[in-house]
């Protein structure tokens, strides 16, 4: 691909970039450049920069040495938001939408079409519609950004950004909560938007995203820069083996299969949860990990988190060793010994503003309290035991954990959950937005709680985690489980034969079996 580029002039480029937070470096002399009609990918682990390196990019965060340089010209970028008047656009990870406006509304927000002097909302509806035809998403202009699920606001985002006539574009992990084919039609745009010359630094984690659209491939480890490559010449092993600085053939651990006469502990029968008007039944096993696999809406989440409280089930029975339950809560849950993760850890897995130990605590406050009150010692000893269990990086356990990268996050939020040691472990979306070294970690850690004698359940739209994790896998589409895959079944082709409603077995039959 990078043939077709090269030789072009920079659009963008940042020389001998280098930014420190106080007395803490995270970015030492690094290069990068963008040029017109381009994809240049920027990988590495979380922490590795990268964000801090688009900020810098992007005008939002300033260098502590170094130049920057537009169209050639060395350029000190403004600040809060306003490169956008120099044909600099954001998407980034973070959604960033006024949850009380219309969609029609935020993609216009701060340059709003007026006719006479008055809002002119009929146009600004029609050109919505118009730029959400071209994503292939069917979203009510009219719609309030907070009856949204969150795919759907991704897609807001990218539309309001395309609307922009960016010059240059930066894309910080787009499709972490797309589906296939959401992921699909913004591929297109991104080719759609190559031909017309804009240059598109593009950060993902999902190396396969970025072999096939990039052009080049730069690569930061711990800061610094390790390598900018042509795409061509790399392949998604060589990517992660330059963005974690080792070998990662071992992503998945070896699957050690449960004892086929492992007693049942979560039996589900005739469940109904959310807007499904169907019903679902599965076993899970002791020392088993059951994947649930199945495109983004099919119901996965929704009838877990029934299973735990977290949702109102409107049918069905749970029975927990045998015995018929329902949770009226999660704390029963959690009590009972069954836990859940979610996938949306900033929204509602973590305090964002709060520090690490009080985020580890909170599950199981009642474990932290002698003679009334709240003992520290013991919260810190917890903290510390995490820590090493779990490899959560940080400064020292009082930063916020808003400043933590996405992948200690995500250890910090199963250390959460892992603190009332339970004996079944629901993981949604194990694996969204981290790095591929973080990934290995924590598949590991899953590998090691099953092995143990605990009993996960892990959803995913991540088919490679199903595969290389899951013993066995349940696949979900419009509200009911089409297939149950074991062994040399659970493969690509099988699952979206079931996810895409090509293909059903008998699931109830095999369950009773």
């Amino acid at each position: 691909m990078s043939d077709r580029t090269a030789g072009a002039d920079s659009v963008l480029a940042a020389e001998r970039v280098s930014k420190s937070f106080g007395e803490v470096p995270v970015l030492f002399s690094v290069d990068f450049d963008v040029r017109a009609g381009e994809v240049h990918a920027l990988v590495g682990e979380n922490g590795a920069g990268k964000s801090t390196l688009m900020k810098i990019l992007s005008g939002l965060e300033q260098p502590t040495s170094g130049t920057l340089r537009l169209d050639g010209e060395a350029q000190a970028l403004p600040a809060d938001g306003k490169s956008e008047a120099l044909g600099i656009v954001v998407i980034h990870q973070e959604l960033n939408l006024a949850e009380h406006l219309t969609v029609s509304e935020s993609i216009f927000l701060g340059r709003e079409l007026s006719r006479y002097g008055f809002l002119d909302r009929k146009a600004m509806r029609t050109e919505a519609l118009r730029i959400l035809d071209l994503l292939h998403v069917q979203i009510d202009p009219d719609a309030r950004i907070e009856s949204l699920p969150v795919a759907d606001k991704q897609m807001v985002e990218i539309a309001k950004a395309i609307s922009r006539d960016a010059r240059i574009l930066v894309m910080d992990e787009p499709t972490a909560v797309l589906s296939q084919t959401e992921s699909e039609a913004l591929f297109e745009q991104i080719e759609r938007l190559r031909a017309k010359g804009v240059a598109i630094v593009f950060i993902s984690h999902k190396l396969d995203e970025v072999k096939r659209l990039a052009d080049r491939v730069t690569v930061l480890r711990d800061g610094q820069l390790i390598a900018t490559v042509d795409a061509a010449d790399l392949t998604a092993d060589a990517i992660a083996q330059m963005m974690v600085g080792r070998e990662l053939s071992n992503l998945y651990p070896p699957k050690k299969e449960p004892d086929v006469d492992a007693p049942v502990v979560l039996s589900v029968r005739g469940l109904r949860a959310g807007k499904s008007k169907h019903d679902i039944s599965f076993d899970l096993k002791r020392g088993e990990i059951l994947g649930f696999s199945g495109l983004i809406g099919s119901g996965r989440t929704a009838a877990l988190e029934a299973v735990v409280g977290l949702e109102p089930m409107f049918a069905g029975e749970v029975k927990y060793d045998g015995v018929p339950t329902r949770f009226a809560n999660i704390k029963a849950a959690v009590q009972a010994g069954i836990v859940y993760m979610t996938k949306d850890r900033k929204g509602k897995g973590l305090l964002l503003n709060t520090g690490l130990t009080p985020n580890l605590t909170l599950l199981t406050l009642w474990d932290h309290v002698k003679g009334g009150f709240l003992n520290r010692n013991s919260e810190e000893d917890a903290m510390d035991k995490s820590v090493r269990r779990f490899d959560i990086r940080a400064r020292d356990d009082s930063v916020n954990v808003g400043q933590l990268s996405g992948g200690n996050q995500q250890k910090l939020l199963l250390g959460k959950v892992m603190e009332a040691n339970p004996r079944v472990i629901i993981i949604d979306e194990p694996t969204r937005g981290i790095d591929v070294g973080t990934k290995q970690q924590i598949y590991h850690i899953v590998a090691a709680l099953a092995a143990e004698g605990a009993s996960v359940i892990v959803i995913s739209s991540e088919m490679q985690e199903i595969i290389g994790l899951c013993h066995r896998v349940l696949v979900m589409r419009d509200g009911r489980i089409t297939g149950m895959l074991e062994g040399t079944e659970i493969a690509e082709g099988e699952i979206m034969r079931y996810a895409a409603g090509l293909k059903e077995n008998e699931v109830h039959d095999r369950l009773s079996a």
